[in-house]
């Protein structure tokens, strides 16, 4: 795995097996705290490609929107 000083990483390749499934790279899972029953969110964009992060996170940010929302309000 090659790390970069501003938190982004290469974490290796993988390939898309019979039934469109991947492997995460054990580095990358633990790297980023990812077990067996996690959920993950995907994200796409035809010219940019794919993001993969943990859904407790877009919770967490979701989370923090509305409450700053209800505090504006």
């Amino acid at each position: 795995m090659l790390e970069f000083k501003d938190g982004t990483c290469i974490c290796g390749t993988v390939k898309v097996g019979e039934r469109g499934q991947i492997v995460i790279p054990k580095k990358a899972r633990d790297y980023f705290n990812i077990s067996a029953g996690d959920s993950l969110v995907v994200l796409g964009d035809k010219a940019k490609g794919i993001t993969i992060f943990k859904a407790e996170n877009l919770q967490d940010f979701a989370a923090f929107l509305l409450n700053n929302a209800e505090e504006e309000a």
